[in-house]
C-alpha cells in the first residue's frame, strides 16, 4: 500500500517515551497559550504537547488531509506523498496542497523530516513508521521529535496486528485529538459533527450486499478486514465487508476465502500501477472468480484510495458508494 543537524533552536524537550510519545517544541513563546499544556492519549499512550507545534510533517494522503481539513496547513513544514496521490482538486482543501510544501514522493524517512526541521511528525503504522527500516516513534523521540500514531493503524498488542476500535471512531478520535493538540478543538468539532450528520442521512438498505475490498495483488488479494476504514465505510453504504470477521486493518488473504464468501460486490481501491481498470480486467479474467456474483454481474465498484484508508474524505465515500449499493437487487 504507499542529513542536516536539526538546529538546537529547533530541539525539543522529551517528556514522555513510547509509542507517540511527546516532545514539546523549545521556541520564542509566540505559539504557547493558557491552552498548553495539553494531554491526549494516542494508541494507549498519554502524550502531552507543552506548545503549539509549529513545523509538523504528515505522511501519506489520509492523514495529510486530516490537517488539511482542520486547517492546519500553516502548522506544517511539509508532507510525503507519492506522485499517484490521485485527484485532489476536487476535494474542499484543494488550495491546502499549494501553500504546503510537498517534501518527497518516495518514502518518509528521518533524513527528511530533519531536513524539514520537524517538530511533529504525523504517521501510522505500515504507512510509515517501520521497525524493520528504524522509522518509529522511538527512533524520532531520540532525534527530538514528536510523534501522533493514526488512530486506524494502533497496534492491538497481538504483535504487528492492528486496530483497536471502529474505522470512523478512528477518524473523529484523530480530528479530536489533532483539534486539541493544535487548540482549534472548535473546528475538530464543528468536523465531526458534520461527518456524523452527513452519514447519518445515508437511508438504511433494504438489503445488505457482501462486498469485497480489493486494493491489489494476484497470488494473494491485499484486503480490508475488520479494522480498516472499508470496513465501516462498506457497512455505513449499507453493505457487508465479507472479510468482516478478519481481525486486522489492512492484510493479505487467500482467494479461496473470497470465492467461499461469494460477494455480490467487489470495490477496487484505485491507486499507483496497475490503474483500475487494469485491476478490474484482472478480476474478470481470473478463472478462480469466474463464478463469483460480482464478477458474473460486473459489479465492479472504484473507490479512491484516499477514499478507503482514515480521512476526512470516509463520509463522502460512504455516500457515493450508498448510492451504488442501493442498486443492487437481493438474491
Amino acid at each position: 500500500m504507499r542529513t542536516k543537524a536539526v538546529a538546537a533552536a529547533s530541539l525539543l524537550a522529551l517528556a514522555l517515551t513510547g509509542c507517540g510519545a511527546e516532545i514539546a517544541p523549545r521556541g520564542d513563546g509566540a505559539a504557547a497559550s493558557a491552552h498548553y499544556p495539553v494531554t491526549v492519549e494516542n494508541c494507549g499512550t498519554a502524550v502531552t504537547f507543552t506548545e503549539k507545534p509549529a513545523r509538523t510533517v504528515t505522511n501519506d494522503v489520509g492523514i495529510t488531509e486530516l490537517m488539511f481539513a482542520l486547517g492546519l496547513e500553516d502548522r506544517m513544514a511539509g508532507y510525503v506523498m507519492p506522485d499517484d496521490k490521485g485527484r485532489v482538486d476536487k476535494v474542499a482543501w484543494k488550495d491546502a496542497y499549494q501553500r504546503a510544501p510537498w517534501l518527497s514522493k518516495e518514502r518518509i524517512t528521518k533524513e527528511t523530516v530533519l531536513e524539514a526541521r520537524a517538530d511533529l511528525v504525523v504517521d501510522g503504522w505500515h504507512y510509515g513508521f517501520d521497525e524493520g527500516r528504524g522509522f518509529t516513534p522511538q527512533t524520532l523521540s531520540g532525534l527530538g521529535i514528536a510523534s501522533y500514531v493514526l488512530t486506524e493503524s494502533c497496534r492491538s498488542g497481538k504483535g504487528p496486528e492492528r486496530g483497536v476500535m471502529s474505522p470512523l471512531d478512528a477518524l473523529y478520535t484523530d480530528l479530536t485529538n489533532l483539534g486539541e493538540i493544535f487548540d482549534v478543538r472548535d473546528r475538530a468539532d464543528k468536523l465531526v459533527a458534520g461527518f456524523k450528520e452527513q452519514i447519518a442521512a445515508v437511508p438504511e438498505p433494504a438489503h445488505r450486499p457482501g462486498v469485497f475490498l480489493y486494493d491489489s495483488g494476484e497470488d494473494k488479494p491485499y484486503t480490508s478486514g475488520r479494522f480498516a476504514a472499508p470496513e465501516e465505510i462498506i457497512a455505513r453504504a449499507g453493505g457487508r465487508n465479507v472479510m468482516g470477521d478478519v481481525a486486522d486493518s489492512w492484510t493479505t488473504v487467500g482467494w479461496e476465502g473470497v470465492v467461499q464468501r461469494d460477494p455480490e460486490v467487489i470495490v477496487i481501491n484505485d491507486y499507483g500501477t496497475p490503474d483500475a481498470e487494469a485491476k478490474r480486467k484482472f478480476l474478470k479474467s481470473f478463472p478462480p472468480l469466474a463464478g463469483v456474483s460480482a464478477v458474473r454481474n460486473d459489479r465492479i465498484f472504484v473507490l479512491d484510495y484516499a477514499d478507503l484508508v482514515e480521512s476526512p474524505r470516509n463520509p463522502a465515500a460512504i455516500t457515493a458508494l450508498a448510492e451504488y449499493l442501493r442498486t443492487v437487487p437481493a438474491r
